[in-house]
């Protein structure tokens, strides 16, 4: 049996869960709130947590994975495997002071208070740089501290920045760079080997379809080269005949879906009809 730890409330909890269900692992029993949830897969369950608990909680072998934040991961400092970087729920922690105020950098700030959820993240910072700082730890609303008098500076997550701007705050430096990751017991990463590598590939398989289109169209063979040039793809596009005809083939290929708003115009001039334009779920290569 593989336990899977998971957020069960957050940010990133609802792109967790539909991470989960396109690759195929489907939740069961969400609707009775349990601890423990069952999936489709009889050797994989899921433990709901708090996504700051998920890094110890894999650390010590309640979770053989977990999936959580790189920032978690480094707060709790926890003996634990990355394996992958699921690409969401990205973020920069920072440091912030008021807009208004002198500071433009970090040593201007010996024996400041500074506020933070991130205690470990934020001590472990100022202590490499030889900065003397009061850490002030609060539980959110973060921001507000500066504007309060409780703290001089902050360390916070910004995603967009939009927050820090509405509460007339300034980034002075950049902390940590994080997303969500899967991450691994290295007891169980040795003694499950082949039942972790399945999990991994079903999800890094819905990760790289993210943002992928497969084209297919009917060319004539007169206009193959001319189709194959205007045609982006992985491999290039695979070519097959088609039956009814020998004049026709079925060109198919994965594409960029930024890319085709332009590209079914230039196929259609290019000799390409028939197009059909499909999303993908998952891709392994």
């Amino acid at each position: 049996m593989i336990r899977l730890a998971i957020p069960n409330k957050g940010r990133i909890a609802a792109p967790i869960t539909d991470l989960m269900e396109k690759s195929g692992l489907h939740l069961q029993d969400t609707a009775e709130r349990k601890l423990i949830a069952r999936t489709l897969d009889p050797h994989v369950e899921i433990l709901f947590a708090r996504p700051i608990d998920i890094p110890e909680y894999v650390a010590t072998g309640a979770a053989d994975l977990g999936i959580t934040g790189h920032d978690m991961v480094c707060e709790r400092e926890s003996d634990v495997e990355e394996l992958l970087d699921l690409q969401f729920g990205k973020a920069k922690l920072v440091l912030a002071v008021r807009e208004d105020s002198p500071v433009t950098s970090i040593k201007q700030l010996k024996g400041a208070k500074i506020a933070t959820e991130f205690p470990t993240i934020t001590k472990k910072y100022f202590a490499e740089r030889h900065v003397p700082v009061t850490i002030v730890i609060v539980g959110g609303a973060c921001e507000a501290t500066p504007h309060l008098g409780i703290a001089d500076a902050i360390v916070d997550l910004s995603s967009s920045g939009n927050t820090l701007k509405t509460n007339r705050l300034r980034v002075i430096d950049e902390v940590l760079v994080t997303s969500t990751h899967l991450i691994a017991n290295r007891r169980a990463l040795a003694a499950k080997r082949d039942k972790i590598d399945e999990i991994h590939l079903a999800l890094e398989s819905v990760i790289r379809a993210r943002g992928q289109c497969y084209l297919m169209m009917n060319v004539k063979r007169a206009a193959l080269e001319k189709v194959k040039s205007v045609l982006p793809g992985l491999s290039g596009p695979t070519v097959m005949d088609v039956a009814s005809t020998e004049d026709m083939v079925a060109v198919h290929a994965v594409v960029n879906e930024e890319r085709v708003y332009t590209l079914i115009n230039a196929l259609k001039r290019a000799g390409a009809r028939d197009i059909l334009v499909m999303s993908i779920e998952r891709m392994i290569r």
